[in-house]
């Protein structure tokens, strides 16, 4: 819970910036950079956004914006054109249903709720593209990507502790 005085949601802080440091961050993951001989994982950084936008406040500008992150994802990556806009548009809506349920939960019970919309979201690609396809993917990086992107939590617990308390119908 933040302790900052209550403040309306601007748009641009809200989401424009959060959504712009999550392509960055992607586009810095992207680079052709190895370690030790291995690729750096590529974790799905606008999940940070789809789970916390969706626990903070509810808005019809957050779905076009999920979905702009999608097909950038999908260009960068060369996947299907639509296939992470949709598969991210998925978890945001696991995300608002079951919005209540998280209401009030601990941080550590929210991880958890973080990885099981992740878990959807990074299925639902991995199923999208497979149909696209006509063959499956790697598992294994499908799995490491899902083990990556559970580990951005703490951005997505920093994002709520911002503008929680920017509602002021939740209090």
């Amino acid at each position: 819970m933040s302790f900052q005085a209550a403040r309306p949601l601007d748009p641009v802080r809200w989401l424009v910036a959060p959504a712009g440091v999550c392509l960055l961050a992607t586009l810095m993951m992207a680079l052709p950079f190895r370690l030790l001989g291995l690729q750096l994982p590529e974790p799905v950084f606008p999940m940070i956004c789809v789970f916390s936008w969706a626990v903070i406040r509810p808005s019809i500008l957050s779905a076009p914006v999920i979905l702009l992150l999608g097909l950038v994802l999908d260009l960068l990556w060369g996947s299907p054109f639509g296939t992470w806009g949709l598969s991210m548009l998925i978890g945001y809506g696991l995300t608002l249903t079951m919005r209540a349920m998280m209401t009030g939960q601990s941080r550590l019970m929210l991880w958890f709720w973080f990885m099981i919309v992740t878990g959807v979201s990074v299925t639902a690609g991995y199923l999208f593209t497979t149909l696209a396809f006509e063959h499956p993917p790697n598992i294994v990086g499908a799995i490491w990507q899902l083990f990556a992107t559970s580990l951005l939590y703490p951005f997505a617990n920093r994002l709520i502790d911002r503008f929680d308390d920017a509602d002021v119908r939740f209090r």
